[in-house]
């Protein structure tokens, strides 16, 4: 039987570890290559990666259709290079998730 992707602890505590604080020079070739997806902000990065992993498509298409998981676009990637955006990252293969860091509330 399958663990589901809210009870997979081990997987989720696997997919933090493995998170990091990358700038996007370090990806701009895996988004030359089209592997680059971005997660919105409002979405938890390890919970996204861990629905991925499980091949939740129901989840994954509702947040496709709401635009908070898509292919990093064209105009995302030039605006992060210009200011050489810091981004959380974490690898689900073949794709690598970025997010942007989360405003601090101050």
């Amino acid at each position: 039987m399958q663990t589901k992707p809210e009870n997979d602890t081990d997987l989720r505590l696997k997919v933090n570890r493995e998170t990091a604080r990358l700038q996007w020079s370090e990806l701009e070739k895996h988004f030359a290559a089209g592997t680059v997806v971005y997660v919105a902000n409002e979405l938890d990065l390890v919970e996204v990666a861990v629905r991925i992993s499980h091949d939740d498509k129901a989840t994954i298409v509702q947040w496709m259709a709401d635009g908070k998981v898509m292919k990093v676009s064209d105009q995302q990637a030039q605006s992060w290079q210009e200011s050489d955006a810091s981004l959380w990252a974490v690898v689900v293969n073949p794709f690598i998730l970025v997010q942007q860091e989360k405003p601090s509330l101050h």
